[in-house]
C-alpha cells in the first residue's frame, strides 16, 4: 500500500504517453490503437475527370428519389472574387457554388502573411461548399453543381456604408425547370444567406428534392500539433440523436448500399464539416422533413448532404427555399445562438458537460479583464480556491508521508527478504502515525476531470488564435517562441517531486523524476496557454504544499 499512490499516478503517465503516440500515429497517417487512417492521396474536384463523375460520385447525394447527373465533359469552371469585410470569397459559376473562403480576420497558423482558408478548390485541398436538384424517380435530369449557371449583374465588393451585398446565379432551362440561386452576404456576419428559387417553366409537373452539399478531403487542416489531435469530419445534429461525429474512416470503410449508423431523417437538425477551430454548416428552418447522407465520393474525399422534398412543382409555378450557409470559426455563444446544437461542433472531446461551464466562467473573466492570458490565471486560482480543502487534506497527507519516510525505508531494509513481515511493520507505522497511503490520491483524481475540461477549453478555443498575454507571448495558441514557460514549467514539476514524499521503491523513485522532464518535452510544443496554465497550477499548488509542511515541520 505505500506504493499504492505512486503505482496509480505511474499508471496516468503510461497512459497519458500511449494516446499521445497513437496521436502522433494517427496525425502522420500511420495505423493506430484505435483503427486504421483514412487514405491521403491527393484528391481532385468532382467533374474534373474528363470522362464526367466516378461511378461514387453519384451516390454523394443519391437516394430512392434519384442521383446526381454526370458532370458534361466539357464543364467549364469560371471564378469570380467577392468581398466583405469579413471575407474573401470565390464563386464559380459552374453549380454556383462557394469555392474559396479566405477569413480575413483570422491570420494563417504556419504563414501569419496571410489569412485563413478555409473553403479551397486548389491542387493541397478540396473543400466546397455546393448545391443542387434531384429529380424524382424516372425524371429527367435538374440543375445540380455540375451544371453551368449565369453570374447576373452585381456588385463584388461590400463597400463602406453598406451592410450587405448579393451574388445572383441563374441556371438554364434543364429537365423543364430552371434553377436561380442568390447568396446574401451581411457585414460583419459569417453566416450566408442562401435562396433557391426553382421555375417550372416545362409543360409538366415536377417533383424535384433539393441537396445542401460540404464536400470535403480526408486530411488534417494544416499548421496543427502532432503531440494533440481534434476531431477533423463531417458532423449533424437532430433532436433523437443530438450531435453526431462521423468519421472519415467510418464512411470509407462502409459498404456500398450499407446503411449509415448515424441518423439520416429528421424533421430538423444541419450538417456540419468540422475542424481545429473552424466549421462549416448547412443550417434550414426546423419543421420541414430533410435526409442526412455521407458518401465517399472518390478516394479521400468524401460528402455530407441534406436533403430536402421541394413537392410538386406545377407547370409556371416556383417554389422557394431559404437555407444558411455558416463558414467561419467556432465562436461558441454565436454558434449557439444559430441553430439548437450548433455550438457542439467546439470540440470538447468526452469533458463536454464541464468544459461548457468553465469556458463561461472563462468569458466572463476575459469581459472583466480584457486579456485571454490573465484571465487564464484568474480562472486557475478559482479552480485552486474551490478546490482548496481537498488539495490541502491531499498535501497533509502527502507532508506525514514524508515525515515518516525515514522510518518506511529502515523497514524495507531491514525485512527485505521478509515481504510479509514487512508488510506488517509498514501498516503499524501508518495506524500508530495516523497516515492513509492513499489519502494524498483520491483528492488529485475528483479534480482531474475539471483540470482535463479546462485542457480542453484552452485547446479549442478559437478567441485563443492570435490572443497576446505579454511580452514575448503575442499568441496564446502558438508555442511559446522562446520556450520561457516550458522551461519554467519544469522546474516547477522538479520542484513538486523534491516536495514530495520519495517513493520507496528505487525504480519509482527514479520514474517520479523522469516524468517531469518527459511530459516537458511535450509542453515545448504545446500552445503558450496551455503551458500558462499548468505553470500557474503548479505554482499554486507549490505554494499551498510549501505552507502544509511548514505547519508540519516536513523539510
Amino acid at each position: 500500500m505505500t506504493d499504492m499512490r505512486r503505482t496509480l499516478l505511474w499508471v496516468v503517465f503510461t497512459m497519458s504517453l500511449v494516446l499521445l503516440w497513437d496521436a502522433w500515429n494517427k496525425h502522420n497517417g500511420q495505423p493506430t490503437l484505435f483503427g486504421a487512417p483514412i487514405a491521403v492521396a491527393g484528391a481532385s474536384a468532382p467533374g474534373s475527370a474528363p470522362a464526367g463523375v466516378p461511378a461514387p460520385a453519384a451516390a454523394a447525394v443519391a437516394g430512392p428519389a434519384g442521383a446526381i447527373a454526370a458532370a458534361p465533359a466539357t464543364a467549364p469552371s469560371e471564378k469570380f472574387d467577392v468581398t466583405t469585410d469579413v471575407y474573401k470569397l470565390s464563386f464559380d459559376a459552374r453549380g454556383g457554388d462557394l469555392a474559396r473562403a479566405e477569413l480575413l480576420k483570422f491570420k494563417d497558423d504556419i504563414d501569419p502573411t496571410r489569412q485563413v482558408v478555409l473553403l479551397d478548390d486548389s491542387k493541397d485541398r478540396v473543400y466546397l461548399a455546393q448545391t443542387g436538384l434531384i429529380p424524382s424517380a424516372g425524371g429527367a435530369a435538374l440543375p445540380t453543381h455540375f451544371t453551368q449557371l449565369k453570374a447576373l449583374p452585381g456588385e463584388r465588393v461590400l463597400k463602406d456604408g453598406v451592410d450587405q451585398l448579393e451574388v445572383k446565379f441563374e441556371s438554364p432551362e434543364v429537365g423543364g425547370v430552371k434553377l436561380i440561386k442568390t447568396y446574401t452576404l451581411k457585414r460583419g456576419d459569417y453566416t450566408i444567406g442562401v435562396k433557391h428559387e426553382v421555375q417550372n417553366v416545362g409543360a409538366a409537373p415536377v417533383q424535384p428534392q433539393l441537396y445542401l452539399q460540404l464536400l470535403r478531403d480526408g486530411n488534417a487542416p494544416p499548421g496543427g500539433s502532432s503531440f494533440y489531435s481534434t476531431f477533423t469530419g463531417p458532423a449533424l445534429y437532430t433532436e433523437a440523436k443530438k450531435f453526431e461525429k462521423v468519421e472519415f474512416k467510418d464512411i470509407a470503410k462502409r459498404a456500398e448500399g450499407e446503411k449509415p449508423a448515424h441518423q439520416t431523417s429528421a424533421n430538423e437538425g444541419w450538417i456540419a464539416m468540422v475542424q481545429h477551430y473552424f466549421t462549416s454548416a448547412w443550417l434550414v428552418a426546423d419543421g420541414s422533413p430533410r435526409e442526412f447522407r455521407t458518401s465517399k465520393v472518390k478516394d479521400n474525399l468524401f460528402s455530407v448532404a441534406m436533403v430536402q422534398p421541394l413537392g410538386v412543382i406545377a407547370p409556371g409555378a416556383s417554389v422557394a427555399n431559404e437555407a444558411r450557409l455558416y463558414v467561419g470559426p467556432q465562436e461558441e455563444f454565436k454558434l449557439a445562438a444559430l441553430a439548437p446544437g450548433l455550438e457542439l461542433v467546439k470540440d470538447y472531446g468526452m469533458f463536454h458537460l464541464l468544459s461548457k461551464p468553465l469556458f463561461w466562467l472563462l468569458t466572463q473573466l476575459n469581459a472583466l479583464l480584457h486579456n485571454w492570458g490573465w484571465s487564464i490565471i484568474a480562472l486557475v486560482v478559482l479552480l485552486k480556491i474551490a478546490f482548496y480543502w481537498l488539495n490541502a487534506k491531499a498535501y497533509k497527507s502527502m507532508a506525514k508521508m514524508k515525515a515518516i519516510n525515514p522510518k518506511v525505508m529502515e523497514l524495507r531494509e531491514r525485512y527485505k527478504d521478509e515481504p510479509q513481515k514487512m508488510q506488517q511493520e509498514m501498516m503499524r507505522i501508518y495506524r500508530e502515525e495516523k497516515v492513509n497511503p492513499l489519502g494524498g490520491c483520491l483528492p488529485i483524481f475528483i479534480q482531474m476531470p475539471f483540470f482535463m475540461a479546462l485542457y480542453w477549453v484552452l485547446l479549442s478555443t478559437v478567441e485563443m488564435r492570435g490572443a497576446p498575454w505579454l511580452g514575448w507571448i503575442t499568441d496564446l495558441s502558438a508555442k511559446d517562441p522562446l520556450f520561457i514557460l516550458p522551461v519554467l514549467m519544469t522546474a516547477s514539476s522538479l520542484f513538486q517531486v523534491w516536495l514530495n514524499p520519495a517513493p520507496t521503491d528505487p525504480m519509482q523513485a527514479k520514474m517520479m523524476w523522469i516524468m517531469p522532464l518527459a511530459f516537458s518535452f511535450m509542453f515545448f510544443f504545446f500552445p503558450s496557454g496551455l503551458v500558462l496554465y499548468w505553470l500557474v497550477n503548479n505554482i499554486l499548488s507549490i505554494a499551498q504544499q510549501w505552507v502544509i509542511n511548514k505547519r508540519l515541520g516536513v523539510n
